[in-house]
Order: C-alpha cells, then structure tokens, then sequence
C-alpha cells in the first residue's frame, strides 16, 4: 500500500482553495487511491525548492508524460515544459505562489520521448501541510478537452 500522507495534503489545499476535496464522479470507497490510480486527469506536485522536482504524479500523469514514477520524481518540474514554454510556465507559478490558485490554464507539455501534448482545464494551487508550512504546488489537467459532467470546481472567493 502506498504512503498518501503527500496526495491526503494535496487534496485538503485543494479543499481549502475550492471548498471541496478533489472531484469524483461519486462517493469513492478510498477516494485517495481513487485519485492516485484511477482519476482520468493528471494529478502532480513539485516541491518548494528554488529549481522544484516533482514529488508525486498519479497514474494519469505519468501516461501523459511517459515516465516511470521513480523517473518523475528524479524530474525537475521545469523539464515537463519545452524550452520555449518554460516562461509562460513560470509566469503561472508565479501567480500561484501570490494568489494560491490559478484555474483554466491551457498550455503544451512535452513528454519523456519528445512529443508535445496539451494540458487543458489546469488548476494550479499551494500544497500546506497540516502545520499549514507551504510544502509544494500541485496540478491538476486533463489531456482533452473533454471534461465531464461530474467535474466542477470553482475557486473560493476569500
């Protein structure tokens, strides 16, 4: 069994960001093995170092980018973006760490072999943990554009 202690902070900054936990289409037995084997959109975070590296990706993440799981958490989280990207990226990272969240982001990724690919309906959030020390970003995308019924998210307005 896996350790969820990361993907259980991650869903409850998403909760205190979205005033709800992380979608499903209905009431899961385990809804954070749910999130880390089953979700059909990418889930990843990064830690808080200057130059982050990834530090969880479910399984839909590591199919959309092609790596193993020990392979992504070897990955700076820059390394997801081509050169070109890396800017606009950063940009969004920026905004998050200021505002605590960003939503509909659209942007393209590059995987491990080189082939690009779109990220749609991104949101981008701080990760705290239970002392509410900020310990990393996380993301969540879809690789289409077709989102749905059951997945609604709309930001908090503080």
């Amino acid at each position: 069994m896996k350790n969820y202690d990361l993907l259980n902070c991650i869903n409850n900054s998403f909760k205190k960001h979205t005033g709800c936990y992380l979608p499903t289409p209905t009431q899961q037995v385990n809804h954070l093995e749910w999130l880390d084997q089953s979700a059909p959109y990418s889930l990843l975070a990064h830690n808080t170092d200057s130059d982050p590296k990834f530090v969880y990706a479910n399984s839909q993440a590591l199919d959309s980018f092609g790596y193993s799981y020990q392979e992504i958490l070897n990955l700076n989280s820059k390394y997801s973006a081509s050169e070109i990207d890396r800017p606009q990226r950063l940009l969004l990272l920026e905004s998050v760490k200021e505002n605590g969240i960003a939503m509909n982001y659209t942007g393209p990724r590059v995987r491990k072999d080189g082939r690009f690919f779109t990220i749609y309906n991104g949101i981008v959030w701080v990760v705290k943990d239970d002392l509410d020390n900020e310990i990393a970003q996380a993301a969540l995308f879809w690789r289409n554009n077709a989102v749905p019924e059951w997945f609604e998210v709309k930001a908090k307005h503080n």
